[in-house]
């Protein structure tokens, strides 16, 4: 049994950071209703929509919507809003990463929802919040997360074009964040009888991922220039390539600390010249280092190194791929994937990054487009003829073929 069974969550999102939120509430086992128009979630076919691809299965969407329940009804009409809304009258926690412009004009809206039911908790996902000049402007996580927050500059090397960062990497972050608000105001709602609106951004989340670098320059006013791997201010802080081409990262954040290990390790009387001693000196030469080291670690592979480095105490790390990760002893043991039901047998993915006593297996694998639409109306009272009627007049579906494009907005 997960954590949160017996809590019934509707999540109506498309994309992945208000899906990213649901899907990990799910995980952790509540009853999430996925409320999708009758195209899809876009998200069902990112490849076509994106680049054109011929390719219809999709692991992200499979990732983020494992174990819901999927419900397909054209929010558009006047029938389906209220569909909407007698699905949500039951609910304990409503997610959605719609833009608020949108929710308003269908009543869909947090103070609309909030004040008919107060046990509720509305969770609200936006690009860049719900004040301000831009608060309906569309914000995928490359426009608000990484470029708009500074994640994308702080990531990048001084002189360099702007670096896109993992494709997803700011939805699943917001997504992570909506869940614990959720799981905060739930708590909160136990104590007190009343739910809430809780809303986070990806404006907000970027904002807060490069946080240190932010409060730096807030607090103090200045704020150093994003380090270049060759002048880094500490070298022992720093990404190397082993003689076999393969990176790892040295994690010598204490530089005096960790100095002494790393001179054992590289036995290279060039590093006991008297600049490099401290930590103020490395740091004034610092290209100098990295050159030195650079030719050092060219002389072994990485394995031959990993070696003299746990023999010696260094510490570090390798610089996986996706397909090193897949294969990393420590991954695996770590619980960094889970295989979940798919097609003729089961899928290999990525769990949850929370455990709570035992690893959280998710309960079944993503849904079909509309596959739990008749159930779930039937749930809230909705006759067999009604059914009928709303099938014929394209107000629901149980599912067909899908088409990118379209949807709600």
């Amino acid at each position: 049994m997960g954590v949160l069974d017996g809590i019934r969550v509707v999540e109506l999102g498309m994309w992945a950071a208000g899906p990213g939120a649901g899907g990990m509430l799910a995980d952790w086992g509540a009853d999430v209703v996925k409320i999708e128009p009758p195209t899809g979630d876009p998200m069902r076919v990112l490849y076509a929509a994106m680049v054109g691809s011929s390719e219809q299965r999709c692991p992200p969407f499979d990732l983020l919507n494992r174990g819901k329940r999927s419900v397909a009804i054209d929010l558009n009409s006047d029938a389906g809003a209220d569909l909407c809304e007698r699905i949500m009258a039951d609910a304990d926690v409503v997610i959605t990463n719609m833009r608020p412009k949108f929710l308003r004009r269908v009543g869909l809206d947090a103070e609309t929802l909030t004040q008919r039911y107060p046990r509720l908790v509305y969770a609200i996902v936006t690009g860049y919040g719900l004040d301000g000049p831009d608060r309906d402007a569309p914000g995928y996580d490359v426009a608000a997360f990484s470029a708009r927050s500074g994640a994308a500059v702080r990531s990048t090397p001084p002189g360099q074009p702007p670096v896109a960062l993992a494709t997803g990497m700011g939805d699943l972050m917001t997504g992570m964040a909506a869940a614990g608000a959720v799981a905060a105001a739930l708590l909160h709602r136990e104590r007190t009888g009343r739910g809430q609106v809780v809303s986070t951004s990806l404006l907000r989340t970027g904002a807060y991922a490069v946080g240190l670098q932010v409060a730096t320059r807030a607090g103090i006013g200045r704020l150093a220039p994003p380090p270049a791997r060759t002048d880094t201010a500490n070298p022992l802080f720093n990404s190397y390539r082993a003689g076999d081409g393969q990176w790892f990262w040295l994690i010598g954040a204490e530089a005096q600390r960790h100095w002494p290990e790393l001179l054992a390790v590289a036995g290279d009387p060039r590093l006991d010249d008297e600049r490099f001693t401290t930590v103020r000196g490395r740091r004034t030469h610092a290209a100098e280092v990295i050159t030195i080291l650079d030719e050092i670690f060219a002389r072994r592979g990485r394995d031959e190194w990993a070696s003299a480095f746990d023999e010696h105490g260094v510490w570090w790390a390798p610089v996986n791929s996706v397909e090193d990760l897949m294969e990393d002893p420590q991954a695996i043991a770590a619980g960094v994937f889970v295989d979940i039901p798919g097609g003729d047998g089961t899928l290999r993915s990525v769990a949850s990054p929370v455990d709570f006593g035992a690893v959280s297996v998710p309960k079944d694998g993503a849904p079909g487009l509309g596959e739990h639409t008749d159930a779930v109306l039937r749930g809230i009272g909705v006759t067999e003829d009604e059914l009928t009627g709303l099938r014929e007049g394209g107000v629901i579906s149980a599912g067909h073929e899908l088409v990118s494009g379209g949807g709600q907005r």
